[in-house]
């Protein structure tokens, strides 16, 4: 069809005959609805007028059929109202995929840019890079739509899940187990997808790409143990609710303002996520002031009824979801029986509309209902702006800064091409360019594998799988042993896959799977001089064995490192690249497999030998610690005394005549809702950093703020510290800069009290960056 057909429609209406016109889009024209053609005066088409009244005529237009037909997440066509199809689902964790069901990259367009896996990104701490990965996807996303791909722009990401426990399956899509951190992702991430800038207001009603928060809340167990995501009840205290698991899904709606959340599987104290008035409508509606819609996960209100058992009927399960707060289901169900629902008096009309007021209010701040969106504000963004050179850059730039060099004894590396005149590659990793790629990838602009890539810097390169993959269950040690005996240098490329760690999937186990550490032995004993290990995975792996073992000089984390990732490793391993990535999650010992996955506990309870979770709250041994990174060269940092200055508590007013209130155990603490919002703004004052790269190279060098309370075992339920700032530097060799934190001390300096509020613990309290340099702030 070269040209768009169009056909007219008589409409009953309160006052005249209504006459619209549905544009039937032909393959390569984006699904729209109003514009050119459209007769004058029809509300929900007048771009003139706020999007609630629009949402509000076109609602009370439908029928009720109609209406019910619109709450999953393929909704049909309303012809009768010129409105078209839409589908809810797409999917863009590091890059536009055509996995869900409104991306189509099997047209003109067939890929889009793939950037690392989340938890590599996140590993460079910088927030500005994962702002710019954000708009490059918001782009292609609309791109993809102008040109007849798609028929949504409502990507369902991120996942900022905390990374609770080492062995979740999709630790690898979030950005960690720092809900700071997480929370300042999710915020600049959403912002570059929504077309807004990185910070500072928005403009509410133009949406580029609609982003969407998931899994709310409290979900990071996939299937352990015969427990699995659809069953499983998270027994959560307010005070983890407030300070770990909630905190990331705040600052995506108040920070990012995201226009869609996903709610979770799983049920929160007994209450599935999804029917959680509570969670739903008090605290993201009311108290955050979300503007959006929500969804469920893929047939998740199903299993309220099928595998929960929480509600009686399907019917219970429809009313239990609209009256909560949620809008779209993913999947059929709402329409299946919601229809009965309302028969049998379970919902009202008014909990449809409500639903569908947040679903077209958000399509329409898409511009899906002004006319051609190839004519209004996002129409220029055609598909030459999809895999462009400057997006492929940036996810080589993506890749390098989240590497993170774990160990480099006796300078193993960076090798020197003029002295390594033969290379061993050795292990399956290096040789698949889809392993590269995570989960929830798009056909990428760009395959390359590292042994390709290695290829190219030493025209002698050997190589040997060693393992048929990461199960390494068959195994051909003495083809790798022979490759690694010949070779001026070895590079493993070992760790996980796609069928040790993903949705549905969750690890048993730390350690490497399989033969793999055999392997590694093996290969380092016969080698030359000592090897370099390359880890491609998603969550921690135990590799004690590796870190203590001397034949074994280097050790690289890549995580899945995108469509450029083979590029990024060779120039960290050539010195090409300086690798500055931090590591943005504990790395534990197999020990802590002890520990049952389904405890949701994030302090630690000596009583019972429990160790806690994470960096803020774990007291046991690590592997490899949150934050930790090494460099090709040295950075040192101080605080500048004549920059820093904290405030006097008697120079605020009010603060000095403030009671605090004392726990059972005797401890005070300050209310922060009692100090006030006008006394937390004075509170407020400037850190400032000195750092120097003492060289020998240039780098991006994060630096990272934390605080630390000096009791933090005492049981209060403090964390033994936490991060509270963090930048990205780029530093020339022997070049010193400064760098500006603003601390708030009522944000950064409280904690959750066991009840859930937020308080100020009186006493000292130590602001450190790295570990080279700390001051003091006394709440007296």
């Amino acid at each position: 069809m070269g040209r768009r057909a169009r056909f007219s429609l008589h409409v009953a209406a309160p006052a005249a005959v209504l006459l619209l016109h549905l544009m039937l889009a032909a393959a390569s024209d984006p699904p729209y609805t109003c514009g050119a053609g459209a007769p004058p005066n029809i509300p929900f088409c007048d771009t003139g007028l706020p999007i609630d009244r629009r949402v509000g005529d076109l609602v009370a237009r439908m029928t009720v059929a109609e209406k019910i037909s619109q709450l999953g997440d393929e909704s049909p066509a309303v012809p009768r109202l010129g409105v078209p199809a839409y589908k809810w689902w797409s999917e863009a964790l590091h890059g536009v995929s055509d996995h869900g069901r409104g991306v189509h990259l099997s047209g003109p367009l067939r890929a889009a840019t793939s950037f690392p896996q989340v938890i590599l990104t996140a590993a460079s701490f910088n927030p500005h890079l994962w702002y710019r990965i954000g708009q490059v996807i918001g782009v292609e996303a609309r791109a993809v739509y102008n040109n007849g791909q798609a028929e949504g722009l409502t990507f369902w990401a991120p996942n900022i899940n905390v990374f609770r426990d080492p062995r979740w399956g999709r630790g690898q899509e979030t950005p960690g187990e720092d809900p700071t951190m997480t929370g300042k992702y999710a915020a600049v991430f959403v912002r570059g997808v929504q077309g807004y800038g990185i910070s500072g207001p928005v403009n509410s009603t133009d949406l580029e790409a609609s982003a969407c928060c998931k899994h709310f809340t409290a979900y990071d167990l996939e299937s352990w143990k015969g427990v699995t995501r659809y069953v499983f009840d998270a027994k959560v205290t307010a005070q983890d609710l407030e300070d770990t698991y909630n905190p990331p899904f705040k600052s995506c709606v108040e920070d990012g303002q995201a226009s869609g959340i996903m709610c979770s599987y799983n049920r929160v104290n007994g209450v599935p996520t999804c029917a959680d008035y509570n969670l739903l409508s008090k605290t993201a509606r009311q108290s955050w002031g979300f503007y959006g819609y929500i969804t469920s996960d893929c047939d998740a209100v199903s299993i309220i009824h099928d595998a929960q058992g929480y509600a009686k009927t399907a019917e219970d399960a429809v009313a239990d979801v609209l009256k909560a707060g949620m809008d779209v289901n993913c999947g059929s169900y709402v329409q299946q029986h919601g229809a009965s629902a309302l028969q049998q008096g379970k919902i009202t009309e008014q909990d449809i509309d409500r639903a569908l007021h947040n679903l077209f209010a958000v399509r329409m701040r898409l511009g899906l209902f002004n006319g051609d969106p190839r004519r209004n504000r996002f129409g220029d963004i055609g598909p030459d702006q999809v895999c462009t050179q400057e997006h492929q850059d940036l996810a080589l730039e993506a890749a390098r800064e989240g590497i993170v060099l774990l160990k480099n004894d006796g300078g193993a590396l960076p090798l020197s091409k003029p002295t390594v005149a033969s290379l061993g590659v050795i292990g399956f990793n290096a040789n698949d360019a889809t392993r590269l790629l995570g989960n929830y990838f798009g056909p990428p602009c760009v395959t390359v594998t590292p042994l390709q890539v290695l290829q190219g810097y030493v025209k002698d390169t050997r190589f040997a799988a060693g393992c048929n993959s990461a199960a390494c269950n068959v195994t051909a040690i003495p083809e790798a042993v022979q490759v690694a005996s010949s070779a001026d240098a070895v590079v493993l490329f070992m760790g996980l896959d796609q069928d040790q760690e993903r949705e549905e999937v969750d690890r048993l186990d730390l350690t490497l799977p399989g033969q793999q550490q055999s392997l590694i032995e093996s290969v380092a004993n016969a080698a030359k001089k000592p090897v370099i290990l390359v880890m491609l995975c998603g969550g921690p792996v135990d590799v004690s064995f590796a870190k203590t073992n001397p034949k074994i000089g280097a050790i690289l984390w890549a995580g899945y490192p995108g469509e450029a990732g083979g590029m990024a490793i060779a120039q960290v391993l050539f010195g090409e690249h300086n690798p500055g990535g931090r590591l943005p999650v504990t790395w534990y010992p197999q020990d802590f497999t002890k520990v049952p996955m389904t405890d949701m506990r994030m302090r630690a309870d000596p009583a019972t030998g429990y160790p806690g979770r994470t960096y803020r709250f774990y007291r046991g041994p690590t592997v490899f610690d949150f934050g930790y990174g090494l460099s090709y060269s040295k950075y040192s940092h101080r605080f500048v005394s004549n920059g820093t200055k904290p405030p006097s508590m008697s120079s605020i007013a009010g603060l000095k005549a403030l009671e605090p209130r004392t726990t059972a155990a005797g401890a005070a603490m300050y209310d922060v809702e009692a100090i006030g919002a006008e006394a937390c703004e004075r509170l407020k004052f400037p850190a400032v950093v000195r750092v120097q790269n003492h060289g020998p190279m240039d780098g991006n060098h994060p630096v990272l703020l934390f605080l630390r309370w000096p009791n933090a075992t005492d049981g209060s339920g403090r964390p033994a510290r936490k991060l509270i700032g963090f930048r990205s530097l780029h530093l020339r060799a022997m070049q010193a800069a400064h760098v500006e934190f603003e601390v708030s001390p009522c944000k950064h300096f409280s904690r959750a009290s066991e009840d859930g509020r937020k308080v100020i613990d009186r006493g000292s309290h130590f602001v450190m960056v790295g570990e080279d340099d700390e001051f003091e702030m006394s709440l007296a």
